[in-house]
């Protein structure tokens, strides 16, 4: 069958590029970037992109790339760090940029180019890097540019070899699909693959993977878990499928009976329900770095699964461990062999990885992202109830809760961070801006495929909600922020701040998750009140521990939009809605300062940690 090859430097965005071929109905693979051209992989190969990556071309350590592959006589086209690398191998230079780019810029047409027909010019376009090509390879010419990059786009007919600078596989490029579809189409591939066939083949690779093993289910309760466990009871059969829910202590308000609820009403019945709460919070105690405290979730996971297979006397040689990972997971955790490590995901932890390495782990969903499980999910029956949540990862809200010690890590950082702040000449931007400054405690954030741990810039923009919202002017704001001052990866707006804030001494206890999901309650509740639950992807709660004494805490507003999990914009509340979750979250005493996270992703992460 012919297809596309995605040669995969590491980048967070690799599978998108397969993904996207598949949408526009051609088969496409994923293959390491070292293969000969020879692999069996490559027959019958139309085309080969080269994807995005977290390296730079000139650093020593890159990822093996068999130039051989250019002798090929198919149409090539590099992606960002793959324009990059086809632009060096053919004799270019590439430099750092005098200004990174980072999110949504603006593409002009420079030449004509079979790539971008039909393409409407000036056209929007995503990406996310720090180098940019400063010498044309001899033989090729300009086509597209930015603002700040001048040699955004290439091509050289003669050899078919294109490179852009920018994302065209992520949704924030608006004609992505048609620039994608225009390089296949010069590729001389037709049509031939089918994305209704991804259920039958999922089932088939379970049926394949299980052989006559049985498979234990971590189940959350959440869309991909839910799938996952559709799809096991579909392929093996309920007798050989039992879903393990577990109450870890940090669900949202009454979440575990909720879920309970769900499945029942739907008619799943081979599941239990766990209560290890307290062991949860046990491994967790005391617990400020991100990081540790995810790896202490998963590894806790595991140490459940094994007493709930003890005591259920479920011989260990027969049960698979199942788990509803998705790709993004993979990606994320630094799964694939040129990726950086963003966040390490609970089943991703050393534990897990052990049980996969010896092959006793079924993921069902690990090629997927999170639009094609909710289009499983339908075609399995699933109702919208179901299908249609916001996600919930297994950490649940352990991971909305920020910890510290009280004492601010990197205090010259800080003070750096602040000072860059208050030098940016903020008001040639807006005259809303009353100040600036940065929050003192640390935020996961990603900026050109590398993980990011870096101080929030806060706005103070006077009571912004209380009027109409110019969100256009908010991200415009962010945006600015985040690529001027480097140290910084998340900008949020001050919705109000009582006098007297301060980083304070705060843990994942029991009593600052019960503050989170009183905080959480009032915000999902009013979504749904003012039909606005199922216009974005999802809401995040999070819980600072920057407040006027130990008991209190601080509340960001973390609403987001996304399609498939590895792009996202902050969400852009209707402004009665915001007003009236502002006046309920007033009513708390606990809070004493709530904010917005108005910053896309890239360069923030969906959540904090």
């Amino acid at each position: 069958m012919e297809k596309i090859v995605v040669l995969d430097f590491g980048g967070q965005y690799s599978h998108l590029i397969a993904k996207r071929a598949r949408y526009l109905g051609y088969y496409s693979e994923i293959a390491l970037p070292s293969i000969s051209k020879n692999d069996p992989k490559m027959k019958d190969v139309a085309g080969v992109v080269l994807s995005g990556g977290p390296s730079s071309v000139y650093d020593k350590d890159i990822p093996e790339f068999n130039s051989d592959i250019l002798n090929l006589d198919v149409p090539i086209l590099g992606l960002c760090y793959g324009h990059q690398l086809l632009s060096k191998e053919y004799r270019g230079v590439v430099r750092r940029a005098a200004v990174g780019e980072f999110g949504v810029v603006e593409l002009t047409n420079v030449a004509e180019s079979p790539l971008f027909d039909g393409v409407t010019f000036p056209t929007q376009v995503w990406t996310s890097n720090n180098d940019e090509v400063t010498e044309l390879p001899p033989g090729f010419e300009i086509i597209g540019s930015t603002k700040n990059c001048r040699i955004a786009a290439i091509q050289n007919l003669e050899k078919k070899r294109f490179g852009i600078q920018f994302h065209a596989e992520v949704r924030d490029t608006l004609e992505g699909d048609k620039i994608l579809g225009n390089f296949i189409k010069f590729c001389g591939m037709k049509k031939n693959w089918d994305t209704a066939k991804i259920k039958e083949i999922i089932l088939e690779d379970i049926k394949r993977d299980a052989g006559d093993k049985k498979a234990l289910l971590f189940l959350s309760g959440g869309v991909d878990s839910t799938v996952a466990f559709a799809l096991l009871n579909a392929a093996l059969g309920k007798d050989r499928v039992l879903g393990l829910h577990i109450d870890n202590g940090f669900m949202r308000m009454n979440e575990s009976a909720a879920i309970d609820e769900r499945y029942k009403k739907f008619g799943f019945t081979n599941y239990i329900i766990e209560d290890a709460s307290e062991e949860f919070l046990k491994a967790v105690k005391n617990i400020t770095d991100p990081q540790e405290k995810r790896k202490r979730v998963g590894e806790t996971y595991i140490n459940v699964r094994n007493r709930v297979v003890d005591r259920l006397k479920l011989p260990f040689d027969d049960w698979l461990l199942a788990q509803g990972t998705l790709y993004p997971d993979i990606i994320e955790s630094g799964g694939t062999k040129h990726s950086k490590t963003i966040k390490t995901h609970h089943n991703r932890v050393d534990g897990i990885q052990k049980l996969i390495d010896a092959g006793l782990v079924i993921e069902p969903l690990k090629d997927l992202y999170k639009d094609e499980v909710r289009a499983v999910g339908r075609a399995l029956g699933l109702s919208e109830e179901l299908v249609g949540r916001h996600p919930f990862p297994g950490p649940g809200l352990s991971i909305n809760v920020l910890c510290s010690d009280g004492v601010i890590k990197e205090v010259e950082l800080y003070e750096k961070t602040n000072k860059f702040l208050k030098e940016l000449n903020i008001a040639s931007i807006s005259k809303e801006i009353k100040d600036i400054y940065a929050i003192p405690i640390k935020s996961v954030g990603v900026h050109g495929d590398i993980r990011t741990y870096a101080y929030p810039a806060a706005l103070d923009m006077g009571e912004f909600y209380k009027k109409a919202i110019d969100w256009d002017e908010i991200e415009k704001i962010s945006f600015f922020i985040t690529n001027k001052v480097k140290e910084v990866n998340r900008t949020i707006l001050k919705i109000y701040e009582k006098q007297g804030l301060s980083l304070i001494e705060g843990y994942c206890d029991k009593k600052r998750l019960d503050m989170t999901r009183i905080a959480d309650e009032i915000v999902l509740s009013a979504l749904k009140k003012y039909g606005w639950y199922n216009k974005i992807f999802q809401h995040l709660t999070i819980n600072l521990p920057y407040a006027t004494k130990r008991d209190n805490c601080s509340v960001v507003l973390r609403p987001v939009v996304s399609e498939d999990v590895m792009t996202a914009k902050f969400a852009r509340l209707d402004q009665k809605l915001l007003s009236a979750i502002v006046d309920e979250l007033r009513k708390i005493d606990f809070i004493d300062a709530v904010y917005y996270d108005a910053t896309n992703k890239p360069p923030a992460t969906f959540g904090w940690e």
